[in-house]
């Protein structure tokens, strides 16, 4: 049976009830139709590849897919302060099996839009350089399978979408359920804001024939 859509906006005074915050942070405020998120420091999410470190404490806003393909998609304006302020997508199914997208904050050069794909606790990260001055970016996560492709656009309505990734998560089997959503962090410090314009959750739509 396919799950019912999620289409939050944040107009209202609460949230769709299938949205849990996992690990939530230390502030999310419901304002003028946004999710304003504001970030602990000492937040992240990687695992072991070239740094060495283990971080699996960043924020997210998360639902339960259990079966099928979705589309998985919202709209960010970030307000970054320190080196690798990030907020966008994720979907996960354990601290070893994940990916996420987003654009990082870099305060000396262009700004990396990038995605991270985690399969046996070891993390890649593919990365392209977008300007300082993209204020918001749609991101997009598409399941087809076990597979998943990762697109963006900079305009906000009738978005040309292009592709950023196309990967694989090990750990996406029958009968898994794939938590799925909106995540921030704050790898270096504190003080960094996200806002969230919608998320949106919807089974993908068939191909016609």
């Amino acid at each position: 049976m396919t799950p019912p859509a999620i289409d939050e906006d944040f107009s209202g005074p609460a949230m769709d009830g299938r949205l849990r915050w996992w690990n939530p942070p230390p502030r999310a405020d419901l304002r003028r139709s946004r999710l304003i998120v504001a970030t602990r420091g000492g937040t992240d999410f990687w695992q072991r590849t070239h740094y060495g470190f283990r971080a699996d404490n960043g924020h997210c806003l998360l639902s339960e897919w259990r079966a099928g393909d979705f589309v998985l998609s919202t709209r960010v304006r970030p307000h970054p302060v320190h080196q690798y302020d990030q907020a966008g997508l994720i979907v996960r199914f354990s601290a070893d099996c994940w990916l996420k997208t987003s654009v990082e904050y870099e305060p000396k050069g262009p700004n990396r839009l990038g995605a991270v794909v985690t399969n046996a606790g070891w993390s890649d990260w593919s990365t392209q350089d977008v300007p300082r001055s993209l204020g918001a970016v749609s991101l997009r996560v598409r399941r087809q399978g076990a597979d998943y492709v990762v697109d963006y656009a900079a305009a906000s309505r009738a978005p040309a979408w292009s592709q950023l990734r196309l990967a694989h998560l090990g750990e996406d089997r029958p009968g898994r359920v794939a938590q799925c959503g909106l995540y921030a962090c704050s790898p270096k410090g504190g003080g960094f804001t996200a806002e969230f314009e919608y998320l949106r959750l919807q089974p993908a739509r068939r191909p016609r024939r």
